[in-house]
C-alpha cells in the first residue's frame, strides 16, 4: 500500500534565499507551524530527529535518515515506524528556479507500508500547506 501527498507554492524569491530559510533548522520553532524542530547533522546518510505538530493532531517525533541534501535544490529523508514496511515516509522539499525571480517550492511525501490504509492524511496535507505559506511569507517579506 502507498499514498503520495504533494503540495506546491510559487514564491517570489530566489532558491538561494528560500534554501537559507529552509536549512536554518534552529529557527524552525519561530516560524514553522508544522515541522517545529529538526535536530542532528542534516547530511546524507545521517539520522536526524524531526518533530511535527499537525494542526488538530498529536505532536510526533521521529528519526529519519537523510537521503539527499542538494543545496538550493532538494532535501529528502526517509522515516519509518518501528521497522521498515509498517509505515514509512519519504519526505521531500524541492526548489525549482523559474528563471523569472520566482521559485516553485514543492513539499511531498510518499508513504508506504501495511498501515497506510488506516491513516488519515488530512492533518498532514493541512500542515504542508501551512508550512508552505509561512515559508513564502518569510522569503518574500525579508
Amino acid at each position: 500500500m502507498s499514498k503520495k501527498i504533494e503540495t506546491e507554492i510559487t514564491i517570489h524569491a530566489s532558491p538561494e534565499k528560500i534554501w537559507k530559510i529552509l536549512s536554518d533548522f534552529k529557527n524552525y520553532p519561530t516560524w514553522n507551524p508544522f515541522i517545529t524542530e529538526i535536530q542532528g547533522s542534516v547530511e546524507e546518510g545521517k539520522q536526524i530527529e524531526v518533530k511535527i505538530e499537525p494542526k488538530d493532531g498529536k505532536a510526533m517525533i521521529f528519526k529519519p535518515v537523510v537521503l539527499s541534501k542538494k543545496e538550493n535544490k532538494e532535501l529528502k529523508w526517509l522515516g519509518k515506524l518501528l521497522f521498515k514496511g509498517i509505515f514509512d515516509g519519504e519526505h521531500r522539499f524541492e526548489l525549482i528556479d523559474n528563471k523569472n525571480g520566482t521559485t516553485r517550492f514543492i513539499q511531498s511525501e510518499n508513504f508506504s507500508g501495511i498501515m497506510v490504509p488506516f491513516f488519515n492524511f488530512d492533518n498532514t496535507v493541512a500542515g504542508f500547506h501551512m508550512m508552505n505559506q509561512k515559508l513564502k511569507e518569510l522569503a518574500e517579506n525579508n
